[in-house]
């Protein structure tokens, strides 16, 4: 699963960053790592971006960034 297919409130593990090195190592750099635990905040209406939270702050991912991020489901949505 990636972090595209979350739903809001959601909170994942991630697995790995799945992507060319460039936008790779945007991601690494935003602290979204292998391990880190990341929460779904909300989808804007047409849905991109993303909010999610990671690391304690907020931050706001593509959809094609939120696809490169493989994701296992830690808690399920309230």
């Amino acid at each position: 699963m990636t972090l595209r297919e979350t739903k809001p409130g959601q909170e994942v593990k991630v697995l790995r960053v799945k992507t060319e090195s460039g936008l790779k190592h945007r991601i690494l750099d935003m602290g979204i790592t292998s391990g880190v635990k990341v929460k779904l905040i909300k989808v804007a209406p047409l849905g991109d971006p993303l909010e999610v939270t990671v690391r304690g702050y907020q931050l706001s991912l593509r959809k094609s960034e939120a696809d490169a991020i493989d994701v296992e489901l830690i808690s399920p949505s309230a």
